[in-house]
C-alpha cells in the first residue's frame, strides 16, 4: 500500500473560534499543524503518495506542506467546489490515485488523533480478502458515535447511526474513521453530489452483499471535534501518550517552542505547549495548555486546560479554565473564566470584567 487520501474539508465550526481564521487540520497540536501528525504517521506505515480533500480554507494547505517531500511523501490536492460529504470527497478525487482496481487505499479523516497499527489495518484487509476493512475503537458510552457491529470473524453485520435508547446499544465498537478502501470500490460511489460514506456508502455496500471488514484497535484514539478535545490531543502528544513522530521535540511536561520566551519562575506542566514568539512572564502558571504563536500570558496568569490564539494577550493575575480564546483577543487583569467559555477573535475583555469570586 502506498496510496492514501485525507479529508480535510470540513470547516470545523465545533471548534470556533479556532477554526474562524484556519482550518482544522492545521489548527497546531503539540507544535505543529495537526495534519502534519496524520501525514507523518502514514508515511511511518509505508505511504508515499497522499492526496488531500480539500475544501474550507483550501488555499493555506499547499502552501505550507507543498509537495509534501520534506515529510518524504508525494502530496496532491483537490478542492471541492460544493461540500460533497465524507463519500463524495472520496469519488472526487479519484482521479488522482494510481492504484489499480483491487489495490487498497488507505482513508483517513482529518480529525481523528489515533494510535492505530497502520499496517495492521491494512495486512486485515489484505488477509480478509475484504472490500472494505474498517478501523474500529472500543468506548465506554457509544451514543454519540455510529455502532458497528461484528460477527466472529471481524465480518460487519450492520451500521447503527448514533444509538438512543439501550436496546439500542448491541456492541461498544465505533466507526473510529480510519479505512481501507478497495481501488474498485472508490470508483463506485456518485460522482458530482454530496454522499455519506456512513449513512449511503457502507449500508449501501453491505446491503449489496460486499465484504466490510473490522479490525478492534483500542490504542490510543480521541476524536478532536471541539476546543476541549483538541487541547487534550496536543497535550497527550506532548506527554507521550498519543504516538506522533511529528512532534518537534522531547516529551515531557511541556514543550516550548525555539523562539518563544519563558520567564524562569513560570511554571509549564501536563503537556503544555508553547508556540513561536510567545511569551511567559513571571509567576505564570500554564497546565495542559495550548498557546499559540506570539500570543502574551503575563505574571501571574494561571492557565488550566486551555487554548490561547495566535497573538492574543492574557493579562496579569487572570485564571483561565477550560476557556478558548480566539486569535489576537485580549483578556484583561484579574478576569476568571471558567469551562466552555470562547472569547471570539480580536475581541477585549477589559480588566475584571468577568469574575466568579470576590474582587477581595
Amino acid at each position: 500500500m502506498t496510496e492514501a487520501i485525507l479529508l480535510v474539508g470540513g470547516k470545523g465550526t465545533r471548534l470556533r473560534p479556532l477554526t474562524v481564521h484556519t482550518p482544522k487540520p492545521m489548527v497546531p497540536a503539540a507544535g505543529v499543524p495537526f495534519l502534519t501528525h496524520q501525514l507523518a504517521r502514514a508515511r511511518a506505515a509505508g505511504v508515499e503518495h497522499i492526496v488531500l480533500a480539500t475544501s474550507y480554507l483550501a488555499e493555506v494547505f499547499e502552501p505550507y506542506f507543498g509537495d509534501g517531500s520534506a515529510l518524504g511523501l508525494h502530496i496532491e490536492y483537490v478542492t471541492e467546489t460544493e461540500p460533497l460529504g465524507t463519500g463524495g470527497a472520496l469519488r472526487n478525487v479519484a482521479s488522482r490515485l494510481d492504484s489499480g482496481p483491487d489495490e487498497p487505499v488507505l482513508i483517513f479523516n482529518g480529525d481523528i488523533l489515533t494510535g492505530l497499527d497502520i499496517r495492521a489495518l491494512v495486512a486485515t484487509h489484505e488477509e480478509s480478502g475484504a472490500d472494505v476493512s474498517l478501523h474500529l475503537s472500543k468506548v465506554d458510552d457509544p451514543r454519540a458515535y455510529g455502532l458497528v457491529p461484528t460477527d466472529p470473524t471481524g465480518r460487519v453485520t450492520a451500521f447503527l447511526e448514533k444509538p438512543q435508547t439501550p436496546e439500542e446499544i448491541v456492541t461498544d465498537q465505533i466507526n473510529a474513521g480510519a479505512y481501507v478502501f478497495r481501488r474498485s470500490v472508490i470508483d463506485t460511489i456518485p460522482a458530482g453530489r454530496p454522499v455519506s460514506v456512513e449513512r449511503e456508502t457502507f449500508p449501501g455496500l453491505l446491503a449489496a452483499g460486499a465484504h466490510l471488514q473490522g479490525m478492534v484497535d483500542s490504542t490510543y484514539w480521541l476524536d478532536l471535534g471541539t476546543p476541549q478535545a483538541f487541547v487534550r490531543g496536543s497535550a497527550d502528544l506532548v506527554l507521550g501518550r498519543a504516538p506522533s513522530p511529528a512532534v518537534p521535540g522531547r516529551r515531557g511536561e511541556s514543550l516550548t517552542l525555539p523562539t518563544a520566551l519563558v520567564a524562569p519562575d513560570a511554571k509549564l506542566t501536563g503537556g503544555t505547549v508553547v508556540g513561536e514568539d510567545a511569551r511567559i512572564g513571571e509567576g505564570a502558571r500554564v497546565c495542559g495548555s495550548t498557546i499559540l504563536a506570539g500570543a502574551v500570558v503575563e505574571p501571574g496568569a494561571v492557565i488550566t486546560d486551555s487554548l490561547i490564539g495566535a497573538g492574543a494577550r492574557i493579562g496579569a493575575r487572570a485564571a483561565l479554565t477550560g476557556a478558548v480564546i480566539g486569535d489576537g483577543a485580549v483578556v484583561g487583569a484579574d478576569n476568571e473564566l471558567r469551562e466552555g467559555v470562547r472569547v471570539w477573535c480580536g475581541a477585549t475583555l477589559p480588566a475584571g470584567a468577568v469574575r466568579f469570586s470576590s474582587d477581595q
